[in-house]
This record gives structure tokens, C-alpha cells and sequence, in this order.
């Protein structure tokens, strides 16, 4: 079992993990928006129990499990340097940053998810279906 700590109301709040799927709490991705900051360029979709998080309308990120994961681009590898984990959010997908304690640091994750936003290309258009 696992322990992960939210700020909850300025008091610490603790989670505990079962390493089996679980869907995510949205108190979870609360604390991770407020994190971010108030940016109304940073929305979420819920999908399946689990969310994904935009700027504008680039995929940034995961919350599966109660974890962040980043999309993984070159300048946040460099960024985050050593203390570097790549996992895959759910069974199947490619490894994503998995984000641990540095979710604390809130200048850390902003310049994080500024340099990853920067990097990822824009989203393709779908095209409308004709008739």
C-alpha cells in the first residue's frame, strides 16, 4: 500500500494506495489545479474515472490513480533531471512523467507544464464528417 499527502483546506490530507486500479478522487485533481494556479487556460475532462488535463486545447497531462503524470517532452526531462520517473498511467499506455513529491513545489510544476505546453505540438483538427 502506498501513501499520498493533499493539501486539503490548508490541512495535509492522506490517501492511501492500493497498487490495483482505483478511479481518481476529484479532490485529487482539485488540489493539482490549485497547484497550477488559477489559470483559466487549465481545464479537465473526466473519462472513465480518471481525468485529462488541458491548456487551452493541448493535452497535458494525466491524473490516473490519483498521480500526475506529465507527457514527457525533452525540456522537461532536462528539467526535471535526475530525479527523473517515467511510468504509464494505465496498462497499455507509453510512459508519461509520473510526478511525486515535486507536486508540492507549485513554481516547480508551473515552469514544469510550461516547458511541456510549449514543447507538444499542436492538437490535430478533427475533420467534420460529410454526409
Amino acid at each position: 500500500m502506498g501513501h499520498w499527502w493533499y493539501r486539503d483546506k490548508g490541512i495535509f490530507q492522506e490517501f492511501k494506495l492500493n497498487f490495483s486500479h482505483m478511479a481518481s478522487d476529484q479532490k485529487f485533481v482539485d488540489f493539482v489545479l490549485d497547484q497550477l494556479g488559477s489559470s483559466k487556460q487549465i481545464s479537465f475532462k473526466k473519462m472513465f474515472g480518471e481525468y485529462a488535463l488541458y491548456f487551452d486545447i493541448k493535452l497535458f497531462a494525466l491524473v490516473c490513480d490519483n498521480k500526475l503524470y506529465i507527457k514527457p517532452t525533452t525540456s522537461g526531462r532536462e528539467y526535471i533531471g535526475s530525479d527523473l520517473v517515467e511510468a504509464p498511467p494505465y496498462q497499455g499506455a507509453k510512459p508519461s512523467f509520473l510526478i511525486g513529491e515535486k507536486l508540492e513545489d507549485r513554481d516547480w510544476l508551473k515552469q514544469l507544464v510550461k516547458l511541456t505546453v510549449k514543447e507538444l505540438p499542436e492538437p490535430k483538427l478533427k475533420k467534420k464528417k460529410q454526409k
